[in-house]
């Protein structure tokens, strides 16, 4: 077999790791540019009125979005309740008891394509099968469109974490006599703790961010919220109106949020980031 000259071969790696380089820092340069457009024209925005005032009518200035924030902590709340326990059995079964049967193989095709399935999709679904019926939109139907999309997220990350456990843990236990479903729950789990953990706080960052769902469920409202019966106010959709409004303070206003809801998305991916660098240390 002829040879190639090894100059030839050391350009190529050379091309290649300089385009990978400047990919990466094309990318990096884009994302500063975003985090930096976003803190010099948000942080102006954050008040003590920001946090503790409801939003004033069309044309007044002030007010804040306290509303909107305690929308959007309770329907992320709800959402975690619903997607991820039903994540977590998902991926307790296709690690642990179905593995390689027809079923886990289904259940996996359907989770990655549900993972690729765009947001509106599903907003679009919740509409269809929960705010039509009942005729009127509501957080709990913005809750549930949350769910699905961290459903397959919480699926995936369970079951992968599970599978990092060595069988002979699973092993040890069995041969002690304790039954499937305690070695799954207190031998397993505590391995993965931390990596179950990371899964979940993946998911929230995921959903966080979404406004096309709950434009089609949950909507949005300028008062207080009472319950998630009804409309109910959110950050996603409020920045939404606010940065379409010709009005300067709700275009301020609305910058403020996406800070808000970059920090808050950037420190739960560096939470689990972390959660996940201390595990793979011990």
């Amino acid at each position: 077999m002829k040879r190639r000259p090894a100059t030839f071969r050391k350009l190529t790696n050379r091309l290649v790791v300089g385009l990978s380089g400047g990919a990466a820092l094309l990318g990096l340069f884009f994302l500063g540019w975003i985090l930096m457009g976003v803190i010099l024209r948000g942080i102006s925005a954050l008040s003590p009125d920001f946090f503790t005032k409801l939003p004033t009518p069309p044309g007044v200035p002030g007010g804040g979005l306290v509303n909107a924030i305690v929308g959007t902590l309770l329907i992320t709340l709800a959402a975690v309740l619903l997607g991820v326990p039903l994540g977590i059995l998902g991926g307790i079964y296709l690690s642990e008891f179905g593995e390689h049967s027809r079923v886990a193989a289904t259940v996996r095709f359907a989770a990655n394509v549900l993972m690729g399935t765009p947001s509106i999709i599903v907003g679009v679904f919740i509409y269809a099968i929960i705010v039509f019926p009942t005729g009127h939109f509501s957080g709990y139907a913005g809750a549930v469109s949350l769910a699905v999309i961290m459903l397959p997220v919480v699926v995936r990350t369970t079951e992968d974490m599970l599978r990092l456990v060595p069988n002979t843990l699973r092993e040890s236990a069995l041969a002690l006599g304790a039954p499937r479903w305690k070695v799954t729950f207190q031998v397993v789990f505590r391995a993965a703790k931390s990596g179950l953990l990371t899964g979940v706080l993946l998911a929230v960052a995921r959903v966080s961010g979404e406004t096309a769902p709950l434009l089609f469920t949950a909507l949005n409202s300028p008062y207080w919220v009472k319950s998630l019966s009804g409309p109910t106010a959110n950050l996603t959709v409020t920045i939404f109106n606010y940065a379409m409004s010709p009005y300067r303070d709700w275009q301020r206003q609305a910058w403020g949020a996406s800070l808000l809801i970059m920090v808050g998305v950037l420190l739960a991916t560096l939470l689990g980031r972390r959660v996940l660098k201390e595990k793979k240390r011990k």
